[in-house]
């Protein structure tokens, strides 16, 4: 016997069955995807534990990309909810009005980055560079430094070559001498230093009203969706970082530690230890102190504006970036 109305009765059923199901997959969802870069920090640990997921419960797909300008393409797309990024890429996103917090400092530069000349090259301060050919990946926090110490220094930018190469081409170019200075970071920076001198670094440059961070930004909307999640990795940031605060001698190149950097950005695990030396982890309290998220990051954020309108990457410098700094997450955490 034909049965004309199961076909219906079948769609139906399936439709029900296909809504309960979709319902409990998004009531289920916990996923998040985190764009990484190669610095040399201690959250790779927490990467490499799984302690965070564990926590959570969460699916956390970890990326890794080229630089803060991929990072922040990453999350306008939406394919990527939290990044890491250099102040300069944070700064352009806040400025283009994308909805991003920064809610946590992942690193204060300090002297991690430098202005270092070749050894013969008749460079030995700022001034000297007139002339000369200054490689820099440009829009990048160096870059950022490197034109604001030429200003305070009175050295016409426009009489010097400054040239915009990716860290693998500036190591490149050293090697062949077709560069005069370079600034930079590690790894490349420690590689050029064996033939070079140090004529500035970003702490000296920051002394100066520049200073420069990465630092950690969360799309707005989700965070405020996941403020449980949010709560915990900050958590799991402040404990990483207060473990190498207190061990730092400890962090050997054969130390499990050490051994999760290297794998996660892909260094020389000898590179490690000397390189994160460079760096300062604040604590949750500096981190909500006036130092960073409590005033001086947003104050940071507008000078480096200025620098990225003057440099035509940017159209618009917000009168007030504070509306892209958030430390609710860090205060919550402290509170627990």
């Amino acid at each position: 016997m034909e049965m004309k109305f199961l076909p219906t009765v079948t769609k139906t059923l399936a439709g029900l069955l296909l809504a309960v199901g979709l319902t409990s997959a998004y009531a289920q969802t916990k996923e998040v995807t985190f764009a990484h870069q190669d610095m040399l920090v201690p959250l790779r640990t927490v990467m490499e534990s799984g302690e965070l997921e564990k926590a959570t419960g969460y699916k956390i797909n970890w990326r890794m990309f080229g630089g803060g300008g991929d990072v922040i393409k990453a999350m306008a797309s939406g394919g990527v909810q939290i990044g890491e990024a250099g102040s300069s890429p944070i700064t352009a996103a806040a400025s283009q009005g994308q909805d991003i917090k920064l809610f946590w400092i992942l690193d204060d530069i300090a002297d991690a980055e430098a202005l270092i000349s070749r050894n013969g090259a008749g460079i030995n301060s700022v001034k000297d560079l007139k002339g000369k050919k200054v490689a820099t990946p440009f829009v990048s926090t160096a870059h950022y430094q490197l034109m604001a110490i030429m200003k305070v220094e009175g050295v016409d930018a426009k009489g010097v070559n400054v040239m915009n190469m990716r860290p693998p081409e500036i190591a490149a170019a050293w090697e062949r001498g077709d560069i005069d200075a370079a600034f930079i970071w590690d790894p490349i920076l420690s590689k050029i230093k064996g033939n070079g001198k140090t004529i500035a670094t970003s702490k000296t440059i920051g002394a100066k009203g520049f200073p420069t961070f990465d630092g950690l930004v969360v799309n707005a909307q989700w965070a405020s969706e996941n403020e449980a999640f949010m709560v915990a990795l900050v958590k799991a940031l402040a404990k990483a970082d207060g473990e190498y605060r207190a061990n730092k001698a400890k962090w050997t190149v054969d130390s499990p530690q050490v051994k999760a950097v290297a794998k996660w950005t892909k260094a020389d695990a000898k590179d490690v230890p000397p390189s994160m030396a460079l760096y300062t982890f604040p604590t949750m309290q500096e981190q909500i102190g006036p130092k960073w998220l409590g005033g001086a990051a947003a104050k940071a954020m507008s000078t480096t504006a200025d620098f990225l309108k003057e440099q035509g990457r940017i159209q618009e410098v917000k009168k007030d970036y504070s509306a892209f700094v958030t430390d609710v997450y860090i205060k919550k955490a402290m509170a627990k």
